[in-house]
């Protein structure tokens, strides 16, 4: 699997779980909502910061934005 599309995929999991919007996690991470956006359609290349950072918005850890989870189809790879 494309690890643009894992942690698009992860990120946008993890943001609806704690019950955020696109637009309430910009304007606390200071990222603009439409990278958000392109982020969570595994559009954006994000740096192990912005990971960093988006992950303690969301209060998790930055390794939970790249975890492979059983879900995920690995034939997409």
């Amino acid at each position: 699997m494309d690890m643009r599309v894992l942690v698009g995929r992860n990120f946008a999991r993890l943001r609806r779980e704690k019950g955020l919007t696109q637009e309430q996690v910009a304007a606390r991470s200071g990222f603009s909502q439409q990278y958000v956006s392109d982020l969570e359609r595994g559009k954006r290349n994000p740096t192990i910061v912005s990971l960093y950072e988006l992950a303690q918005v969301l209060g998790v850890s930055h390794l939970d934005l790249v975890r492979f989870e059983k879900d995920d189809d690995a034939s997409s790879s």
